[in-house]
């Protein structure tokens, strides 16, 4: 499994408040900390850390994998509780968790993992957001969506409740698989049928730093980060 990646404030906020988790263990998480809230950066360091300690050298379970991710949450609560400065803080999460086999997915927020297998590219994942609500009501249609005056209100995050749902996801590995794990930072900017663009055309390093430049010349009014994994032969990481 070859695995690049790219973070960077964008090009209108000061701080990164996105973490990401690259481990031999096979994790593989982005983490967004909630835009205009106070400490998103520790909130999402904390979810990147707690998988961390939580998973490392264990084999993809889901029970586990679940139970990771409301431990972060319980985490990201009690330190917002603890310190007046990290009132109201919280983070979206999508971290994949990675075996011979299989790629497990957990997910919270609208962080997205994406598939490109062969010629077809999938989004893996389901926002938890206002907008992504509308769409599947057919309120709104997708590209609406991504203009609309509250698509960065989101309706699931770790943090914000004492409780949270996670999905999970899992897909069996293939060669030649390339997976995208990234903040709404790129898809912000940028829509799926150019991100698959990038990702069919260029090798791997050449294709995050085509994403990331594009994101940032489209606007970059956000932090962007993502990971790509290029699959080869199924090989233990």
């Amino acid at each position: 499994m070859r695995v690049v990646f790219r973070t960077n404030p964008g090009k209108v906020r000061t701080i990164n408040e996105d973490t990401c988790l690259i481990n031999e263990a096979g994790l593989y998480a982005v983490a967004d900390g909630m835009g205009g809230h106070l400490a998103g950066e520790v909130a999402s360091r904390i979810a990147v850390e707690t998988l961390d300690d939580m998973l490392s050298g264990k084999q993809p379970d889901p029970s586990l994998f679940r139970g990771a991710v409301r431990l972060a949450n319980s985490r990201i609560r009690y330190d917002s509780d603890a310190r007046i400065e990290h009132t109201g803080m919280g983070t979206t999460l999508t971290c994949l968790w990675v075996d011979e086999y299989s790629v497990l997915i957990a997910q919270v927020g609208d962080s997205r993992a994406y598939l490109l297998r062969g010629g077809d590219f999938f989004r893996c994942t389901h926002d938890h957001s206002l907008v992504e609500e509308l769409v599947s009501k057919g309120v709104i249609t997708a590209e609406q969506a991504r203009t609309h005056p509250e698509r960065n209100v989101i309706t699931r995050a770790l943090g914000t409740s004492d409780n949270v749902l996670v999905d999970l996801f899992e897909w069996d590995r293939k060669k030649g698989d390339v997976w995208l794990v990234c903040s709404d930072g790129l898809t912000d900017m940028l829509d799926d049928s150019r991100i698959k663009q990038f990702l069919l055309a260029e090798d791997a390093d050449d294709a995050a730093d085509m994403l990331l430049t594009s994101a940032l010349v489209s606007g970059g009014t956000d932090n962007i980060s993502f990971i790509i994994l290029v699959d080869g032969d199924g090989e233990k990481l």
